[in-house]
């Protein structure tokens, strides 16, 4: 299942808050990243802040359109262990969304130099889905993929930046060199319950 799910205007407007930071990340600069500079982004060793930026990560859920979908994430040896429950609002899709700014400053990133987003996941339960969520894109129907379920353990996912798709609108390609954030989400159009562990998120 495709996490950015939504048809007609309602779903439009219940989804502008899933990512609001590229809202304002439209007039800020795009920073590059060098040619030297590591394809990690986060590998959870520290419990609040990115470990290659030392950017606070975020969670941002479906309260905004009457949902209460909530989480509990705990940190332990490197991986980042997520649970909670999708509780959506009525009529509306529910859920939690846990964002990794791809810069300090929250500023576009350039990742052109790269072909995707790498990531060692293990997804216990539930709907997953990873997003790039660009500046460009205004209607918060960012590009997105779903991962299934992993019941052998960890995987290393690769996720092509050209392979990813917008969930309601006109199909475009994702501009890599305008990167606000990646983000994790959990997400359902009925209640349930979710589950992943997450080792290392990076670029290939």
């Amino acid at each position: 299942m495709n996490t950015h799910t939504g048809t007609g205007s309602g779903r439009r407007g219940s989804f502008a808050a899933l990512v609001s930071i590229a809202a304002v990340a439209l007039a800020l600069p795009v920073l590059a990243l060098g040619s030297d500079a590591a394809a990690v982004l986060d590998d959870f060793s520290d419990a609040a802040k990115s470990s290659s930026l030392g950017a606070d990560r975020f969670v941002i859920n479906d309260s905004s359109v009457g949902g209460g979908s909530k989480m509990t994430q705990t940190l332990k040896d490197g991986v980042l262990s997520v649970e909670g429950e999708i509780i959506p609002g009525r009529g509306q899709p529910g859920w939690m969304s846990m964002v990794l700014l791809t810069s300090a400053s929250g500023a576009p990133t350039d990742l052109s130099e790269y072909e995707g987003i790498r990531i060692r996941i293990r997804v216990n339960k539930g709907n997953f889905s990873v997003s790039a969520n660009s500046s460009e894109v205004v209607n918060f129907d960012y590009h997105a993929m779903p991962i299934p379920r992993t019941p052998d353990g960890f995987k290393e996912v690769r996720i092509p930046f050209k392979d990813m798709k917008r969930a309601w609108s006109e199909q475009t390609s994702l501009n890599p060199a305008t990167i606000v954030s990646i983000s994790l989400v959990a997400a359902d159009l009925q209640k349930g319950t979710f589950s992943y562990d997450v080792d290392e998120v990076g670029y290939y």
